[in-house]
């Protein structure tokens, strides 16, 4: 069965950083482009970040709201994908989760994502 598994979520202050982990069971995990998404309360599931795979040299993509400041790797013998968040703001205040996608290109659609983690909470505050 296939498992996401995120950690490093917690409270910040506005400014402030945290590092989103997220360990993956799937043996193809270096052909699947990862994705992170947020839902922050009342709001919709929003795209964060996506990084390919190999193929399409680990390119990544992120949000308008969050380029700049975040910045998504991956590292494939670990099968785990990050998250650095960066100059965080208290609108960041959400659920993150991680996603992968079968496929090795991008995607900021959640419909295009095939598996994804339970979330981790993080809360900015002033």
């Amino acid at each position: 069965q296939v498992q996401l598994v995120e950690s490093g979520g917690g409270s910040v202050q506005a400014g402030g950083s945290l590092r989103l982990s997220c360990a993956a069971s799937l043996d193809t995990f270096s052909r699947l482009a990862m994705g992170w998404f947020r839902r922050a309360p009342g709001n919709e599931r929003e795209f964060v970040a996506c990084i390919t795979t190999i193929t399409y040299c680990y390119s990544e993509y992120y949000s308008d709201l969050v380029k700049g400041r975040f910045t998504i790797s991956r590292d494939d013998a670990k099968n785990s994908v990050f998250l650095q968040m960066n100059s965080l703001k208290l609108e960041d205040t959400a659920v993150y989760f991680c996603a992968a996608r079968d496929g090795s290109t991008w995607s900021n659609s959640r419909d295009e994502y095939d598996y994804w983690g339970q979330g981790t909470q993080v809360t900015v505050s002033s």
